[in-house]
C-alpha cells in the first residue's frame, strides 16, 4: 500500500519503504505541453514536487516524458508517456501509459491527483483559524470572479441569488463593480461568501476555485463535482450537490447569512476532515506513485506498440500488391490445366 492509512492506493512494485533515502534515484525526464515554455520547467509544480524525492535529469532522449494538455509535442517520444491533466479531460491510454488527472477510481494507469494540490496556498489550508478575527472581516456579501461565459450554470446561480441580496462581480463575466480583481484571494477575504463553481459538471472535477475561497475564509458555495466531499470536510462549505435545487441552497445561504452563529459555526470547521488532507493529494502517496511508474518492471511503451502496429500495417499493404500479382501469374501459368480439364470432361474422359 502507498499510505498506511490509505486502503485504495495500491503499489505493487515499490520497493520497501524508506523514510529517509540517502542517495536520490536518477530519472532522465522530459517535460512537454505544459501552460508555460522549456524555460519555466523548473517553476513547475510537478517538477518541484518531484525533486524532493528523485534526482531529476532534463533529457531530450528521456525514459519517462511527463505532458500535459496544452499542444501534442507529446507524439514525437516514444518513451514511457505520463498524462497529467487539470482539465476536465479522461487520459487516452492508447497514447500514455499512466495518467494524473481528476478522475476516479484510482488504479494501476490513473491517479487522481487534483489541481488543487499544486497551487502555493495549498498548505494555507490546515493552518489554524482565528474565527472572531475572521468574522470581523465580514463586512461584504458574496462575490463572483469568472472570465469563461461558458459556466451557464453559475451564472444562473448568481443571477438567482442577485435576487436575495447584491452579489459582486469581479471577473469578465457579469462585472458589476467597473473594474476587473487582480489579487482575488486579496479580494475575496471581506466576504462572507463567495460562488465556487465550476465550468462543468463530472465526478472527481475539483480545481482551484474551492480552494482560493477557503483560503480566504468566505464560506464557498460549491458546484461541479458530486463527489467533493472526499476532498473537503463538507460542513466547512455548502454543497448545491446535496440540494435537490438552486432554490434549496439559497435558502441555506440565507440561514448562514441571517444567523451568525450557524455562520461562525460554519467558518470554524477545518477544510479537511480532522484537518488532516485527503489521501490524494497526500504528498506521499503522491511521490510513491511516481517511484512505483519510475521503478516498473520493463514494459513496452504505448508510443512503441503504436508504432509495431503501424509498421505491421505498412508491411502488409506492401505485401499485398505483391501477393495478387503473383496470383495473377499462377492462374495465368495453370490456365492451360483448366483448359484441358474443361475439353477432358466435354469428350466424356
Amino acid at each position: 500500500m502507498i499510505h498506511k492509512k490509505n486502503k485504495i492506493f495500491p503499489c505493487k512494485n515499490l520497493p520497501a519503504a524508506r523514510s529517509y533515502r540517502a542517495m536520490r534515484q536518477k530519472v532522465k525526464i522530459q517535460f512537454a505541453d505544459f501552460w508555460h515554455g522549456d524555460d519555466k520547467i523548473p517553476d513547475n509544480p510537478l517538477f518541484k514536487l518531484l525533486s524532493k524525492r528523485f534526482e531529476l535529469e532534463l533529457s531530450h532522449s528521456p525514459d519517462f516524458l511527463l505532458y500535459s494538455c496544452f499542444g501534442q509535442d507529446y507524439l514525437k517520444y516514444t518513451c514511457i508517456r505520463i498524462l497529467y491533466t487539470g482539465e476536465n479531460l479522461r487520459p487516452n491510454f492508447s497514447e500514455c501509459d499512466y495518467a494524473f488527472s481528476f478522475d476516479f477510481p484510482v488504479t494501476q494507469k490513473n491517479y487522481r491527483l487534483p489541481v488543487y494540490k499544486l497551487y502555493d496556498e495549498f498548505s494555507a489550508l490546515t493552518a489554524e483559524k482565528d474565527v472572531d478575527a475572521i468574522f470581523a472581516q465580514k463586512s461584504q456579501f458574496c462575490n463572483f470572479i469568472y472570465s469563461n461565459a461558458l459556466g451557464r450554470e453559475r451564472i444562473r446561480f448568481f443571477k438567482q441569488l442577485s435576487a436575495y441580496k447584491h452579489v459582486d462581480s469581479g471577473g469578465k463575466v457579469c462585472n458589476n463593480i467597473g473594474y476587473r480583481v487582480k489579487d482575488k484571494v486579496d479580494f475575496l477575504q471581506p466576504y462572507k461568501f463567495t460562488i465556487t463553481f465550476e465550468h462543468s459538471l463530472f465526478p472527481g472535477y475539483t480545481t482551484e476555485k474551492i480552494l482560493h475561497a477557503m483560503v480566504a475564509h468566505t464560506v464557498p458555495i460549491y458546484w461541479g463535482n458530486p463527489c467533493v466531499s472526499r476532498d473537503f470536510n463538507p460542513k466547512s462549505f455548502i454543497n448545491c450537490h446535496e440540494y435537490a435545487n438552486f432554490d434549496e441552497v439559497i435558502d441555506k445561504v440565507i440561514e448562514l447569512d441571517t444567523d451568525d452563529d450557524v455562520y461562525r459555526s460554519c467558518l470554524a470547521e477545518p477544510y479537511f476532515q480532522k484537518n488532516l488532507e485527503n489521501d490524494y493529494v497526500n504528498e506521499e502517496n503522491i511521490l510513491n506513485r511516481f517511484e512505483e511508474i519510475f521503478n516498473q518492471p520493463h514494459i513496452t511503451p504505448v508510443a512503441q506498440q503504436r508504432s509495431i502496429r503501424n509498421m505491421t500495417k505498412r508491411m502488409l499493404w506492401r505485401l499485398i500488391p505483391t501477393y495478387l500479382s503473383g496470383w495473377h501469374v499462377f492462374q495465368q501459368r495453370t490456365s492451360w490445366l483448366s483448359d484441358l480439364y474443361r475439353k477432358a470432361t466435354l469428350h466424356g474422359v
